[in-house]
């Protein structure tokens, strides 16, 4: 008797937990782990089956353990596999992304445009079919007196036209350049370097991105660090206020300590609501850069504590030199404006081609021939041209392309010096953030025995509301300044990053450790 009420009383458990998983899974929107359901299903069968066949009660215990154990391993796994990393949030960013996708294009289009140059250096096929129609009076007006001799007949004279009325004809032209004074050459030259700057492009934008899923992920850390401090806050106020109501209502302290007391808890509320508001304004930003939906359900793995970074700012400098893909790309400029002299120039030079033809003309459509009559006609041209004079156009032209080859250089100039600065900057915020890092954590240990103190000192009435009230305000701000420039140094150190070319090498972060 006792064995059967035990198990009805177990089943009514172990099918309440169950429908509790199910709902905490569904709410949170954890994909469940794989074989869940069917592990879960045997476990809870074998329990049943056991409970018919055995008695011990220790035996019950143990496998009842057993179950509620697995089940919540498989909770706990499941949600943790649904915590995104930095690494997994910007690869899931990267994937996803409608600028990357973009410049995927224009590589393609550069490469098919590089295709298109290749192709010019190749012999050009055309084929054309025509049919001309004469009105008759023209053909008639064209008309001229022919004698047939027939013997012994005289001669008698005919009226004959050497024109036909109607006229087809097939032709089929093959054109090989043979010098353009290196024209072909340079475009082809042009394009491939639009490749090249395309896929430079692309690399710019992977960079962009990541600094900003870097800048979000850590946005998202800082509010609900601050969301923590807010929950702090108003539970030390809720603790002091139970204080200092049971003081008043024994007629310790005056109505007005008792009212700054709820003051402050109000505030401390409002403080809370605008902290929540924070974090999910910055999950949806999250959501944003990895094109989910903007309420999604967002947990991310927190980062440890920082490490100061080892580099110097003349290392930083130098990296940036040599990886900043907009120096990159700015130099390939330079190499387009060089062969845009070079292309500017070939029209000093002739163009000589070769040109084969093949005609066929007929007064009939399938371009019939009668006996005796050739309606085959064949060409091979050798075709050179020159314009050597167009009153100082071409060396406008050359003039021209040199200033711009010479203006991309100057850009480039100032260019590494706005990067030079940028990395300073960077560099600069980093240092800053990692000495305020060591001063606001000596100010929060200071502010919390502070706190402390005087929570104590209220307690025996040797202190006011007013001084715990304080106490608390400035353990709140010193809280909240030491997460403000943890979160400082992680942005910091990304821009930094960013600055100097580097920051995302085949999913390898740099950062807090």
């Amino acid at each position: 008797m006792l064995i059967f009420e035990l198990s009805i009383l177990i089943e009514y458990m172990l099918k309440s937990m169950e429908s509790r998983i199910d709902g905490f899974l569904k709410s949170r929107k954890i994909p469940l782990p794989p074989l869940y359901g069917q592990a879960r299903g045997w476990g809870i069968g074998f329990f049943y089956e056991f409970i018919k066949n055995e008695g011990s009660m220790m035996k019950t215990i143990s496998i009842i353990s057993a179950t509620v154990l697995f089940l919540i391993t498989a909770v706990l796994s499941a949600a943790a596999s649904d915590i995104l990393t930095l690494d997994q949030s910007i690869k899931i960013a990267l994937e996803r992304s409608l600028s990357l996708r973009s410049a995927e294009e224009e590589i393609k289009i550069k490469e098919f445009e590089e295709r298109s140059a290749r192709a010019d250096f190749y012999p050009k096929l055309s084929t054309g079919y025509t049919y001309t129609r004469i009105d008759t009076s023209t053909v008639n007006d064209a008309t001229y007196t022919t004698y047939v001799y027939t013997p012994p007949a005289t001669f008698t004279p005919k009226q004959v036209s050497p024109l036909d009325p109607n006229t087809y004809a097939w032709n089929l032209t093959a054109t090989q350049p043979l010098f353009t004074g290196w024209r072909l050459k340079a475009l082809r030259q042009l394009a491939s370097l639009g490749v090249d700057t395309a896929t430079i492009r692309k690399e710019t934008a992977i960079h962009d991105l990541v600094v900003d899923v870097k800048g979000a992920y850590f946005g998202i850390l800082k509010a609900e660090k601050l969301e923590k401090v807010a929950v702090q806050a108003v539970e030390q106020l809720e603790a002091h206020l139970r204080v200092a109501q049971a003081f008043y209502d024994e007629g310790i302290i005056a109505k007005n300590e008792l009212l700054q007391t709820e003051v402050q808890m109000a505030q401390a509320r409002q403080d809370l609501i605008k902290a929540e508001n924070f974090v999910e304004l910055a999950k949806s930003l999250f959501n944003k850069l990895l094109r989910r939906g903007l309420d999604s359900e967002v947990e991310i793995e927190d980062i440890p504590e920082y490490r100061a970074t080892e580099l110097t700012l003349e290392e930083c400098l130098e990296t940036a030199e040599l990886s900043r893909t907009e120096i990159q790309e700015l130099s390939l400029h330079i190499l387009f404006a060089e062969k845009g002299v070079e292309l500017t120039k070939s029209s000093y030079y002739p163009t000589v081609a070769l040109v084969g033809t093949y005609s066929r003309e007929s007064d009939e459509p399938l371009l019939g021939a009668d006996p005796g009559e050739d309606a085959d006609v064949w060409a091979l041209v050798a075709k050179a041209e020159w314009a050597f004079w167009e009153w100082g156009k071409k060396k406008s032209d050359v003039s021209a392309s040199k200033a711009k080859a010479a203006q991309v250089k100057y850009l480039l100039m100032e260019l590494k010096d706005s990067i030079q600065l940028q990395v300073k900057e960077a560099y600069l915020h980093v240092r800053e953030a990692e000495k305020n890092i060591e001063v606001a954590q000596t100010a929060v240990l200071q502010a919390e025995e502070n706190f402390r103190m005087n929570e104590e000192r209220y307690k025996q009435q040797v202190a006011t509301s007013t001084d715990v009230l304080d106490a608390q305000t400035l353990l709140t701000q010193a809280r909240s300044n030491y997460f403000n420039t943890l979160s400082e140094h992680d942005i910091a150190l990304a821009q930094l990053e960013r600055a100097m070319g580097t920051g995302y090498e085949g999913g390898k972060q740099q950062g807090r450790d």
